[in-house]
């Protein structure tokens, strides 16, 4: 506990802008909750219905703290460095968001970080963290949103397929244009050393963009596959379980 109050103190100034895009894209996942609300509706009034009640907040800090344990056991893979590795923290945050929507899908993601921290410090200055949850609202947030405007198995698996190559694109150029380079800076390590690294693994490595279109994008796209075959194999077990939390949540707000 105290290593982590000293590690926010330390980087605060960061730690702030963190939190800051967490609340611009709770914002843009609120908006689009709302959205999808009043159109499967087709305009009926829900301003009774809360984007989260007791229960939906019980059940998010339940999956968040199966994905932050989750988070703290990464796989190495054979196509990449050391330094990179394979959790299957996703898969829990992809539940929830399923379950109870985008609102719900980014805060997990956020809240699965925090817990992280308490098992395992930040040894990058939280742009590890950062990093991580940037990459996985990027699959996150677009499968939610698209399988909330209609739910139906195959449009679970448009919304995982688009998810899984957002992530894929996105963690790719920003591994490029941000992590690698950043990474650079704070460990003091020429950027080429860590280009390097890849090119031991694989000879086509040669620079920044090969090193992560051999390296990274087969993380992410490998990562996002997985999830989506577990969440398909899970969810429908589990959602009478969750059908029953939200519809009783949905209840006991409407008699308040």
């Amino acid at each position: 506990m105290n290593q982590f109050l000293t590690n926010i103190m330390e980087n605060l100034t960061f730690v702030l802008e963190f939190i800051a895009l967490v609340a611009v894209l709770v914002i843009v996942a609120v908006v689009a909750e709302k959205l999808i609300a009043r159109n499967n509706n087709s305009g009926k009034n829900n301003s009774s219905e809360k984007i989260l009640t007791t229960r939906k907040t019980a059940m998010i800090g339940m999956f968040s703290a199966i994905a932050g344990v989750l988070m703290t056991i990464e796989l190495p893979v054979p196509f990449a460095p050391p330094f990179y590795g394979i959790d299957a923290s996703e898969l829990p945050v992809l539940l929830c968001g399923f379950a109870f929507g985008p609102v719900a899908g980014v805060l997990t993601e956020f809240l699965k970080i925090v817990i992280k921290l308490f098992f395992k410090p930040t040894s990058t200055a939280f742009v590890g963290e950062l990093a991580n949850f940037c990459v996985g609202c990027a699959m996150i947030l677009p499968a939610t949103i698209i399988y909330h405007m209609k739910k139906k198995k195959t449009t679970a698996m448009i919304a995982s397929a688009v998810g899984t190559m957002t992530m894929t694109v996105f963690g790719t150029l920003f591994n490029a244009v941000y992590l690698l380079p950043t990474f650079a800076v704070m460990f003091g390590m020429p950027l080429e050393a860590i280009i390097g690294m890849g090119t031991e693994i694989n000879a086509n490595v040669t620079n920044v963009f090969t090193f992560v279109a051999f390296c990274v994008a087969p993380l992410n796209l490998l990562k996002g596959a997985g999830v989506s075959v577990l969440t398909f194999v899970l969810y429908k077990p589990l959602s009478p379980i969750l059908k029953a939390s939200y519809e009783n949540a949905v209840k006991k707000t409407k008699q308040a």
